[in-house]
């Protein structure tokens, strides 16, 4: 495969709770994301997913009750091709979230606070309202 036609990535962690979810906004940026980040080489989402939530909230996950909420794509307007992959999951977690030198804050956001998320975070909104999980 070409360098050109790689996809990339990202293994995020959706954690709700009373109807609002985590995210996370890195330095210099306005836009919230779901806390995650791409994978290493040879990683597997699973391991991904744990060395970036410890690394941007000092929290372990619990990779045993990973749940794959679903796989989310942006496309390009030029051709409809791929843009951009989220690969999204549920998991248990112990320790605090608490926020490192990466990240400039964390927030819980209900369904109101929509807009103020990437374009691929939008549609795990979405689905998260439409199951009544997010207020």
């Amino acid at each position: 495969m070409e360098i050109a036609n790689i996809v990339p990535e990202k293994v995020a962690w959706v954690l709700v709770r009373d109807g609002r979810v985590l995210v996370t906004r890195v330095r210099g940026l306005d836009v919230f994301y779901f806390p995650g980040g791409k994978r290493e080489p040879g990683e597997s989402d699973a391991e991904t997913l744990a060395r970036e939530i410890d690394e941007e909230l000092r929290s372990r996950i619990d990779t045993a009750t990973m749940v794959h909420v679903g796989t989310f794509e942006t496309r390009r307007d030029s051709d409809g091709s791929t843009e951009f992959r989220m690969i999204c999951y549920t998991a248990e977690h112990t320790g605090p979230l608490t926020a490192s030198s990466e990240i400039a804050e964390s927030d819980w956001f209900g369904y109101a606070d929509r807009a103020r998320v990437s374009a691929v975070d939008r549609m795990v909104f979405d689905l998260l309202h439409a199951a009544g999980r997010l207020c």
